[in-house]
């Protein structure tokens, strides 16, 4: 069994005898542990420091000239020999390559989302009877609302 798997199994054993509530993955896993079915794993403090120093930037923001609200820091992943890596770089410094990159690929996540988001959205009004839940997929208002809401709330 992989470690996703022992992951999920846990999951799907706490879900049953709680009743199928919906609840943390931190609750899962502190059941999992306390009856013996996963364990706590070895902690890499430079593993630990990285993931935390990814968060850290994801979240970083500044603010242009014209009052645009913007991430500073951009990743790329690459892959090579067999291991992925992710690139950091402050999009005032990176060149245009990386950046076209960041973009692509922060694009095709979020083609990624949305069909799985359809695909999930399908099947659940399939399982349900009644009315079905809607879902579109034109963003092109969300985003324009959202930034002139945004600007509104910087004013």
């Amino acid at each position: 069994m992989t470690y996703n798997e022992q992951l999920q199994k846990v999951w799907h054993s706490f879900e049953k005898e709680h009743g199928h509530v919906p609840a943390t993955a931190r609750d899962a896993v502190q059941w999992g542990v306390e009856r013996r079915m996963i364990e706590t794993p070895p902690v890499d403090p430079l593993a630990k420091l990285a993931e935390d120093m990814s968060r850290a930037l994801r979240e970083e923001y500044a603010t242009d000239r014209e009052g645009r609200r913007y991430r500073v820091n951009h990743a790329v992943r690459v892959t090579r020999g067999g291991v992925q890596y992710t690139f950091w770089a402050m999009m005032s410094d990176a060149p245009r390559e990386h950046m076209q990159k960041a973009f692509i690929q922060r694009r095709e996540q979020i083609v990624g989302d949305c069909v799985q988001l359809a695909t999930d959205v399908e099947a659940y009004n399939g399982m349900k009877k009644g009315e079905p839940i809607p879902m579109l997929f034109d963003f092109r208002d969300d985003v324009e609302e959202r930034r002139y809401w945004d600007g509104k709330k910087a004013a």
